[in-house]
């Protein structure tokens, strides 16, 4: 994992929660962790990591805080800690 994926994925556990990420750059580290996206219906992403399967909005603008949380609770689910696996 290059750094840039590294800063990404510290920025979605940051405290207090941002809401300047690029979704782009997080779908490129989800994928650089093993996780599986695909594209559902009406604007979602499926993403499929470690047994668990959420669907986000497929943003095209930075994210929101309430998509931030979401994704950091379903990373959580999935066994991601970004401190003990991809320390900066």
């Amino acid at each position: 994992m290059n750094h840039k994926h590294r800063v990404a994925l510290h920025a979605l556990f940051a405290h207090p929660v941002s809401n300047n990420i690029d979704p782009r750059i997080i779908k490129s580290t989800l994928e650089e962790i093993g996780a599986h996206i695909s594209h559902g219906g009406h604007g979602q992403l499926i993403v499929k990591l470690n047994g668990h399967t959420h669907g986000f909005h497929d943003s095209h603008h930075n994210l929101s805080k309430d998509e931030v949380s979401a994704m950091r609770k379903f990373l959580t689910q999935a066994g991601v800690d970004p401190a003990r696996d991809y320390p900066l």
